[in-house]
């Protein structure tokens, strides 16, 4: 019984030494390995390196099958993440019209009617004329005039008409056409041509036309009844107030673009770039680039329902969650964004709703 402890001892560190000398050859096996790696790894890099490319299209196509396959595995999953919803994620019906949009924080536009997005047909009825056809489809009569080169308004039952979607001219796209080109031709402002919403382009930041194709120029007047150009109206300077008081002007230069449907803002132009102002008092909820088209811009909210927007702008003043006063400098001018040129497009919100910033400036 007593050679039991002292076998019982060496056992023990056999065992131990056993061990030891296990993860010691572990360690130096991994090691080496480690060290193998290291070599070859510059290899299996250069390697790459030489064939970059030419494995990316296999490797998105991967990439994507894969993302693919876990989306049809997850979709049962995440539908019964809905309690008291019975949602089936491969037959979900589509909205049948947009009941309103927001393309900014804390703002809901309401979409009230069906706009016209193309040149229509009209069958002339008994009893049309051309100020009737006109009212109806809210254009001018020059509009209905030249369009279907109408000549001392005779129109007859039955005669079919093109009717533009909004008030001014259809120009078909010849070679060497620019919205620049065009929108001197006929009188008008190349931002209202690219502002009109159905208006395409071949290459949406230079405004690129298709010859061929046909561009609306809103607010377009016929060379041949040009007497002299139009006289643009301008804007009082900068913080003036012409109206009820609450808003101030945001900067000066010229209105270029008028409140409406597809444009639901002011358009005032000036080269030399001037300063835009807070129209009223409030608290700045966002200042930086907005990539829907209006660039730099600034969003105040004035804390009574109104809301107002500054964009295009070349440089930015002020920072989110900053309070400014009445007729306080935003920004300064300019044509970032979706713009043809150096103008302040400035917008007034009522409850959510853009309207006529004239109804409240003028």
């Amino acid at each position: 019984m007593e050679e039991f402890p002292q076998v019982f001892e060496e056992f023990w560190t056999d065992v131990t030494t056993f061990f030891r000398e296990l993860f010691k050859f572990i360690l130096k096996s991994l090691h080496i390995s480690f060290l193998t790696f290291e070599e070859k790894k510059g290899d299996i890099v250069n390697a790459l390196y030489r064939k970059r490319g030419k494995l990316s299209r296999t490797l998105t196509h991967s990439g994507m099958a894969a993302i693919t396959a876990l989306g049809v595995m997850m979709a049962p999953i995440i539908a019964q993440e809905f309690p008291g919803k019975n949602i089936d994620p491969w037959n979900i019906i589509a909205a049948p019209s947009v009941l309103s949009v927001s393309d900014d924080p804390n703002i809901d536009t309401q979409i009230s009617s069906k706009v016209r997005d193309s040149i229509i047909d009209y069958d002339v009825q008994n009893g049309d004329s051309v100020t009737t056809i006109a009212k109806k489809f809210g254009v001018s009569e020059d509009t209905i005039r030249w369009e279907n080169d109408l000549t001392k308004d005779k129109i007859k039952v039955g005669q079919t008409l093109k009717i533009l979607p909004v008030t001014g001219i259809a120009h078909r796209v010849s070679k060497g056409d620019t919205v620049y080109s065009i929108a001197k031709k006929y009188d008008s402002d190349p931002q209202s041509i690219v502002d009109f919403p159905f208006n395409t382009f071949t290459n949406d930041e230079t405004f690129e036309l298709a010859i061929g194709q046909i561009v609306i120029v809103p607010d377009g007047v016929m060379p041949k009844v040009q007497i002299a150009p139009r006289a643009r109206q301008m804007t009082p300077d900068a913080g003036s107030v012409t109206g009820s008081g609450k808003f101030v002007w945001p900067t000066q230069g010229r209105l270029t673009q008028y409140f409406s449907w597809y444009h639901p803002g002011l358009d005032i132009a000036n080269p030399s770039l001037p300063g835009v102002v807070a129209a009223d008092s409030g608290r700045v909820i966002y200042a930086g680039w907005d990539s829907t088209g209006y660039g730099n811009m600034v969003l105040i909210d004035h804390g009574n329902g109104f809301k107002t927007r500054y964009g295009h702008l070349s440089q930015i003043m002020v920072i989110s969650g900053q309070s400014v006063g009445r007729g306080q400098a935003v920004g300064r001018m300019g044509s970032t964004g979706k713009s043809t040129g150096p103008h302040t497009h400035f917008e007034i919100y009522l409850n959510g709703a853009r309207v006529n910033p004239l109804s409240y400036l003028k």
